[in-house]
């Protein structure tokens, strides 16, 4: 998300996250990522409840798709950074619009099961 963020401020949007660790796990992460956008807190997963977001399972880690997520991400310099409350937790990713318009939702089915870049930015009026 980082690396597309002018995109999404081209198109008018603003990109915010949402982590389930503390104060301490988000300000390292921040610093681990470089990232400059709002990184938001949900302690208690009210939020990750509310769009319905599901636990993968050790069995996760095992399935192919997950493994070549793993090793796209380590081929772009990234790194798995400490794990957090619970390292099970699936994200998504969404884009709502004002007057509580959701125009996109990708719930991840696995680790690493992120929306493609494109269909985020295509979602954006």
């Amino acid at each position: 998300m980082r690396e597309r963020e002018k995109g999404f401020q081209l198109k008018g949007a603003r990109i915010a996250a949402i982590s389930l660790g503390d104060m301490a796990y988000a300000r390292i992460f921040r610093e681990d990522t470089g990232i400059t956008f709002p990184l938001l807190i949900d302690e208690n997963k009210i939020a990750y409840n509310a769009v319905g977001l599901q636990n993968g399972s050790i069995f996760h880690v095992l399935r192919a798709d997950n493994r070549a997520a793993r090793m796209r991400a380590k081929a772009g310099g990234h790194e798995q950074h400490k794990l957090g409350r619970n390292p099970f937790q699936l994200g998504g990713s969404f884009i709502f619009a004002p007057g509580n318009v959701d125009l996109f939702a990708h719930l991840s089915a696995t680790f690493g099961d992120n929306a493609p870049m494109a269909n985020l930015l295509a979602a954006l009026p």
